[in-house]
């Protein structure tokens, strides 16, 4: 709409609603654009009622566009810049909203504004707590109870692979708007806080989401009503984010949270991405050398029925855009990604099948190892499956191993083949399908909660009760390697930590010591710790 145009809006004029685009001053009238023909006045309304009370509404629905008009100024700048980041959708589409040159809007006088106004009641006084859920839901069978929270406890078990904010963010916003995150470790476990806008979504989300699997057979959600009403962010950053505060500083590892909050944070910074439900990944993993397989395929691949909610906005899918340069694979299955890694610069004088058995299989459950006999600074590694691959290369990459910085790509192979009968092999290469030594054969095992990159500390466990620390420390330092300090866990003497010179020392300590007889029919177990001593 032209500047020329007067400023309040009363619907009589075509020309009004002809553009609206270029950018304006703030204001309480916000202007939708591309709104679906079928959509209703309350769905309009809905759009606004997360950041304060709607006060008007003029649906032009012959254009696709609609006017809102919010109570304050202040609630329009929130809830433009909430959309800026995160685009509204309605009816599977995506809508457009920014300020109008409008400062109110006249509607007295036109037709067809009796369902608009109806709109408006009911769903302000859903929102203010004067109307329950329609229907007859109780508390009995699962519904929502008047004065629910709009804040979800969620959880996050069987952590195979780490879940992100933005990760969370996708999967929850299919119920409406989400607000607020903060995510944290506690009791060794991921969970997070999530505000929505309106309780109604989050009962919805509860419902919908709680026991569901983020990927196939691992991060299970476990999903439950907050005490809190309300977060309280301090920074955004990739611990938290208040989606209607861009202006809020990063924090620089300062508290996410206030501490009347009383929660513990410990969660490491690191996304490694993969869809919803077994597709291969949308979010390309950020560890060097790890390729990003882009797929877009949603949650109706598992049986989650998002269409069928209130408030769900269809599949989870990311812009190409958020993937520049890295590598699409349209329509794929998790086992068109092979398996087989290919392991380079390998020191040959160093390095045995077994030994990459043993490293690889803190990533995944690995089958067969062959390191090549003409070129032996190589070697092919299969894992059990693609996951366990990508997660083995995005750990391993670039680590320093026997003193040589190894690379872990993807190989072209799909298996590793075992050498024919007669051929000359030299032990090289080795079978391990059937190896006892496996993490993560049991499903919904520990194991899958407790996998982190390398790190100079270790965590030990399987200790004989008997055993002691000066033990252990001399079984590392007559190993060859530089203990700096050693702890065992006050609650449980089976586990301890120990911290090495460096990261190298510490992954060919792992190499060496996992498995190693202790006594009292105890053998040692051995990876890699998120914590420090």
């Amino acid at each position: 709409m032209s500047s020329s145009t007067p400023s309040t809006a009363n619907g009589t004029d075509s020309k009004t609603y002809k553009g609206d685009r270029s950018p304006c001053d703030p204001s309480r009238v916000l202007h939708v654009r591309k709104v679906p023909i079928e959509v209703s006045e309350a769905e309009v309304v809905s759009l606004g009622i997360p950041f304060g009370k709607v006060t008007n509404l003029l649906m032009l629905k012959g254009k696709n566009q609609a006017f809102i008009e919010m109570a304050s100024e202040e609630a329009a700048i929130t809830m433009v810049n909430y959309y800026t980041t995160a685009t509204p959708h309605v009816r599977n589409q995506p809508v457009y909203i920014q300020y109008s040159n409008h400062r109110e809007l006249k509607t007295d006088n036109l037709p067809n504004q009796g369902r608009a106004q109806a709109a408006l009641q009911a769903v302000n006084a859903m929102h203010s707590g004067n109307m329950g859920l329609s229907g007859t839901a109780t508390a009995s069978d699962g519904g929502m109870m008047p004065g629910q929270s709009p804040v979800l406890r969620i959880i996050v078990e069987n952590l195979y692979y780490p879940v992100s904010l933005e990760v969370l963010h996708q999967i929850f916003s299919k119920f409406g708007t989400v607000l607020k995150i903060i995510t944290f470790t506690k009791n060794n476990q991921f969970q997070a806080l999530l505000q929505y806008a309106d309780p109604m979504n989050a009962h919805h989300a509860k419902m919908s989401l709680d026991g569901q699997n983020i990927y196939n057979g691992c991060c299970t959600l476990r999903v439950e009503f907050s005490k809190l009403t309300s977060l309280n962010v301090k920074y955004n950053n990739d611990k938290s984010r208040d989606f209607t505060r861009l202006d809020l500083p990063s924090g620089d590892g300062q508290p996410t949270m206030d501490p009347s909050m009383q929660t513990a944070f410990d969660l490491s910074p690191h996304h490694f991405c993969w869809n919803i439900l077994g597709a291969p990944g949308i979010i390309s993993s950020p560890y060097p050398g790890a390729a990003g397989f882009a797929p877009a395929i949603g949650f109706p691949q598992a049986g989650l029925s998002m269409q069928a909610m209130p408030g769900a906005l269809g599949p989870l899918t990311i812009p190409s855009s958020a993937m520049t340069g890295r590598m699409t694979i349209h329509g794929m299955t998790p086992t068109t990604i092979h398996s087989v890694l290919l392991v380079s610069n390998l020191n040959p004088d160093s390095i045995s099948p077994h030994e990459l058995f043993i490293l690889f299989g803190v990533y995944g459950d690995v089958h067969r190892v062959k390191i090549l006999f003409n070129k032996k600074e190589n070697a092919l590694i299969q894992m059990a499956d693609a996951t366990q691959a990508q997660l083995a290369m995005s750990h391993l990459n670039g680590q320093r191993l026997y003193g040589k910085v190894i690379r872990v790509t993807i190989s072209k192979h799909q298996t590793v083949q075992l050498p024919r009968e007669g051929q000359e092999d030299q032990g090289l290469t080795k079978d391990f399908s059937g190896s006892p030594l496996h993490r993560f054969k049991k499903p919904g095992s520990k194991n899958f909660q407790n996998i982190f990159p390398p790190s100079a500390t270790l965590h030990l466990s399987n200790i004989p009760p008997s055993t002691t620390d000066d033990f252990l420390k001399d079984l590392f330092a007559s190993s060859g390697y530089t203990v700096k300090a050693f702890k065992f866990f006050q609650k449980d003497r089976k586990m301890a930590l120990i911290q090495l010179g460096s990261v190298e020392e510490a992954i060919q300590a792992l190499i060496v010591l996992h498995n190693h007889d202790l006594g009292e029919n105890h053998h040692l177990r051995v990876s890699f710790s998120k914590s420090t001593i």
